[in-house]
């Protein structure tokens, strides 16, 4: 590992020696929650998932960057000690971008969620992140103002992420709105629907589908270039032969809501309900559809960050020619 030398004011930033070689030539790179590895399946399955991701973003033609804090620092890039040490120690808290000052102040152990990833992302200079789904607007947000800080941090954090859309159970709807309104990009890849997860339809048309890697690379370096200084969203829907059917899952849900409502469960409580009703209706399908989009996410966040890395490495080719064209001026 290396430690970038801190600054009055600094964060710590701990690079694994891949990651820290891929940021420093400009290599492609896509940074990883940990919080799959602590709040996802038990030990020693939990170690292997974290090992299939990163697998499947080198599939994709970049280097994996798994996000940690421990020690008043913040690793950017597991290694596979890393990466088995989160995976068997347990009361590894979550960690969102509000939590973060603290858990570093305090130091010990932090898995990072889609929100703090994004600020230790772009604090590492990693521009792109995968993460199988994305937190959205809840139901009865209007009264209970259940917005995940995954939206608030997509207006704060000029990274691009790739997702496959929200879970079902959050008002897809208002999420979309949200975006909108905050002028947050969002894309979705050779689909023309914004997907639901584990499901591919939500009935909702995506602002833009776009169907070329390098096309969505040059709109990511766009967003940023005219003064975005946010994230670029960019969905893609799980495959066809994991996808669970969004009619069957839009059921469960209707019937969960009605029978929240006949037992009284009100407020930040209607989430879990509606989680747990659709696992059961899923019978446990819901599992392997979220080991199929953490695979398809990262894979495709890797294949974007190549073109990504391209599209800059000719930019860059680019200014120089002009700059030496400049310079033999007369």
């Amino acid at each position: 590992m290396t430690t970038r030398r801190p600054q009055p004011g600094d964060i710590p930033l701990v690079y694994s020696e891949e990651v820290a070689e891929a940021v420093r030539s400009g290599a492609p790179v896509v940074a990883l929650e940990s919080n799959v590895i602590t709040h996802g399946l038990p030990y020693p399955d939990n170690a292997a998932t974290a090992r299939k991701v990163e697998a499947a973003v080198r599939a994709g033609g970049a280097v994996p960057a798994t996000i940690g804090v421990e020690d008043g620092r913040i690793l950017i890039g597991m290694t596979d000690a890393d990466i088995e040490r989160f995976a068997s120690t347990p009361g590894i808290p979550k960690v969102s971008s509000r939590d973060l000052p603290v858990v570093l102040a305090r130091g010990g152990m932090g898995a990072t969620t889609v929100a703090s990833s994004l600020v230790a992302a772009e604090l590492a200079g990693i521009p792109f992140f995968a993460s199988a789904g994305i937190g959205g607007v809840h139901r009865g947000a209007e009264t209970t103002m259940d917005v995940s800080s995954d939206l608030i941090q997509f207006t704060r954090s000029k990274v691009a992420v790739v997702c496959a859309g929200a879970k079902s159970i959050l008002d897809l709807g208002l999420t979309m709105e949200f975006l909108e309104t905050h002028c947050v990009p969002l894309v979705t890849y050779r689909f023309d629907e914004f997907p639901a997860f584990y499901c591919r339809t939500s009935g909702i048309r995506s602002p833009h589908r776009l169907d070329d890697e390098a096309v969505i690379a040059r709109a990511v370096e766009a967003h940023w270039a005219l003064g975005g200084n946010g994230s670029f969203l960019v969905a893609t829907p799980i495959g066809e032969e994991d996808a669970i059917d969004s009619a069957e899952v839009d059921a469960a849900i209707a019937d969960a809501i009605v029978a929240a409502e006949r037992e009284g469960v009100r407020g930040n409580a209607i989430t879990k309900y509606l989680m747990r009703a659709v696992d059961k209706v899923t019978d446990g399908r819901s599992a392997q559809a979220n080991m199929s989009v953490l695979i398809s996410t990262a894979e495709l966040a890797g294949r974007l960050a190549v073109a990504h890395a391209a599209l800059r490495a000719e930019g860059s080719e680019g200014s120089e020619g002009s700059a030496n064209a400049a310079g033999g001026a007369r």
